[in-house]
């Protein structure tokens, strides 16, 4: 049985062009990328000013350009106990902005325990991604999420954009304002086409694509 259906578009840094994407949802993809881009610059200045970093910093990065919207359809299953919707990972780039409808099912690791995220009406989900608790060396920890087999007999439905880096192929790591005697550097320095290589080239598994590039300490 299928659990899940995915429509995935790339938004940029070079987006999909507009008349490959489907006819009935190409405005309206667009439209939500703009507004994306907004709440993305917005999110990402905080994230710089709890570090004590300039607000753009992370926009100077490119971390805004390499963006991917992700479209989940999880339709009704009868054993959700057997199964899961979607496996234990955390998300590779630098932020996640996550929509959902009102059926939950995800689910975040704390303490080592599952614990049910329930949907808010009109809220969004914010995910730390492994690239963002790499810049800043452990200061911002990604989040291990799941999604549970959905027992709802109405589907759940989310709309993920996912914020990568744009360069591919300059190196990241700690960023060096934030690398000290007293907090030396927790990660290697790699290329984001290597990191997003890894991933892809793994199963979904926890936190084991940020451990492959910590540092011996």
């Amino acid at each position: 049985m299928k659990l899940r259906s995915d429509f995935k578009v790339r938004l940029g840094p070079t987006p999909t062009e507009f008349d490959k994407m489907p006819e009935v949802c190409r405005r309206e993809v667009m439209e939500w990328d703009r507004e994306m881009v907004r709440l993305g610059e917005a999110l990402m200045g905080l994230m710089c000013e709890g570090l004590g970093l300039d607000a753009g910093r992370l926009k100077e990065l490119t971390c805004l350009e390499g963006r991917i919207m992700a479209s989940h359809y999880y339709p009704y299953c009868p054993q959700p106990e057997l199964t899961m919707g979607l496996t234990p990972h955390t998300d590779p780039g630098v932020l996640t902005v996550v929509l959902q409808n009102q059926v939950g099912g995800l689910q975040v690791k704390h303490d080592g325990a599952w614990l049910d995220l329930n949907p808010v009406p009109g809220a969004l989900v914010i995910n730390v991604g492994d690239m963002l608790q790499v810049m800043s060396n452990d200061e911002y920890k990604s989040v291990e999420h799941r999604v549970a087999g959905n027992p709802c007999r109405e589907a759940r439905v989310s709309i993920a954009v996912f914020f990568n880096p744009g360069d591919r192929h300059s190196l990241f790591g700690p960023l060096p304002e934030l690398i000290s005697a007293e907090k030396p550097a927790v990660y290697k320095s790699f290329t984001f086409d290597e990191f997003m290589t890894r991933f892809f080239t793994k199963e979904l598994d926890g936190k084991s694509l940020i451990n492959f590039f910590k540092l011996s300490q």
